[in-house]
């Protein structure tokens, strides 16, 4: 018998059992879109983490904490030293540095004011990293300074009330500094406290340069950079490395001043994701305490990745019930097509040939089911990712922060599937098949198997 007649063969005894056939298929194809709907769970969680990570930091980016110390434990804070070491390896292309001063400045511009986080910032290795203005221009001598983004939308009146917010967190319109800022004058107050009594240094400073909004909403950028010779000045001020502010009664701390020359903030940046790894294993041997994104989302896959191997077995099973349904059917083909299988071996008919038509009968049950399901499952993940962020806004009052997809459904899940399950119907199929072969042709003929 040829393919082509065992093909037409099959499909004309499926049409004579539409109904048991119909009843198989629709258990196959429920089984099939449950195990995809179920795995879609753990691909769209783990797309959305994948996307917070890599949105609120720089992927390229590698975070250089200090060096271990091999005799007194803890780490060394890094200095220039460092950093040329750093900018010496291979596929590095910048590393930011960046000293913090180590009080709270206040900034004030006619009756405004903000107290805030203020920096000392190498600017040509700034930029190379990806550092961008949205108004202005860099710094050219000592008292220029650039602010951040959200700095001019935090200078608040001095006299302001405690209710100076909105529902929002941010400065209400009456209480908020309206002018310009670039180019305009402004005052950097710094504290000390000398033989019990508190004094205080104004510097004068103008901002040239703002920088550019931040990419997340939620992220604020109200920091400050001042010039190194700014910073030295604030230093001579206090008699302290980085401008610590002393208590009434205390003294430098002793792992403060060894830090006077050292950065609080160095970050490399690789030129391409592929050299983060590389960069981070030859720190790494050298005791430096790294972070990167690329380490993050290791982790992260490989959680999802077991998640997803749990949501992918507990979905086989449905499909192996509804196998049951598929030995089932086969099982009645074969008692009820007793003769047909006479009159096959009667005429030559090979056990092999016949064998192979009840297989084919399984795994094109088992196929239309697949695609059936796997058809389902992606109108399930549409409706998913629209209606629950509804219902969560309902039941809760508020929206999701993070931008979740509930449910993601890429090529290779549906493809799983598939290879499951046409697996799972030609085990279910065998041993009707093999059955089958073993029909003994006069009962046949008389009709008893």
């Amino acid at each position: 018998m040829k393919v082509k007649d065992q093909f037409r063969f099959v499909r004309q005894n499926m049409k004579k059992n539409r109904t048991r056939v119909f009843m198989t298929i629709l258990a196959t194809a429920m089984g099939c879109a449950f195990l995809i709907v179920l795995a879609s769970v753990g691909f769209g969680l783990q797309k959305s983490v994948v996307k917070e990570i890599t949105e609120r930091r720089v992927i390229t980016q590698i975070d250089v904490h200090g060096q271990e110390l091999n005799d007194q434990g803890g780490f060394r804070p890094l200095n220039d030293k460092d950093v040329r070491k750093f900018e010496k390896l291979k596929d590095v292309k910048a590393v930011t540095r960046r000293k913090m001063l180590q009080q709270g400045g206040t900034y004030t511009i006619g009756n405004y004011q903000e107290q805030t986080e203020t920096y000392v910032a190498n600017f040509p290795s700034e930029v190379k990293a990806g550092f961008e203005l949205s108004k202005g221009r860099l710094p050219k001598s000592q008292d220029e300074i650039v602010v951040g983004y959200n700095f001019p939308l935090n200078l608040a009146q001095k006299d302001a009330p405690d209710d100076m917010y909105d529902e929002k967190g941010e400065i209400k319109a009456e209480y908020r500094y309206t002018g310009k800022i670039i180019g305009e004058k402004i005052e950097l107050t710094v504290l000390q406290y000398k033989e019990g009594k508190q004094q205080e240094r104004i510097i004068p400073l103008t901002v040239v340069g703002i920088s550019k909004k931040p990419t997340k909403v939620w992220a604020e950028d109200r920091s400050i950079f001042i010039s190194e010779q700014t910073l030295k000045e604030i230093e001579a001020f206090t008699g302290t490395p980085k401008g610590y502010l002393l208590d009434a009664n205390s003294e430098v701390p002793k792992d403060l001043t060894t830090q006077k020359n050292s950065y609080d903030d160095v970050k490399i940046y690789a030129k391409n994701m592929e050299a983060v790894q590389s960069i981070s294993d030859q720190l790494t041997k050298e005791k430096y305490a790294t972070y990167s994104v690329v380490n993050e989302l290791k982790e992260v896959n490989m959680v999802f990745l077991i998640a997803k191997a749990g949501l992918i077995f507990i979905g086989t099973i449905a499909i192996l019930i509804a196998s049951i349904g598929i030995y089932n059917t086969m099982t009645m083909a074969v008692t009820e097509r007793s003769p047909d299988i006479g009159i096959m071996k009667a005429i030559g008919a090979s056990p092999k040939t016949i064998k192979r038509i009840f297989l084919l009968e399984s795994s094109y049950i088992g196929l239309i089911g697949a695609v059936i399901g796997t058809i389902v499952s992606y109108g399930i993940s549409f409706a998913v990712n629209f209606a629950i962020p509804l219902i969560i806004k309902q039941a809760f009052g508020q929206e999701t922060e993070m931008d979740i997809i509930f449910s993601e459904i890429p090529l290779v899940l549906p493809i799983i599937c598939v290879v499951i399950c046409f697996a799972v119907t030609i085990l279910s199929g065998y041993r009707p098949a093999q059955r089958a072969t073993k029909v003994d042709v006069l009962k046949a003929m008389r009709r008893e198997v």
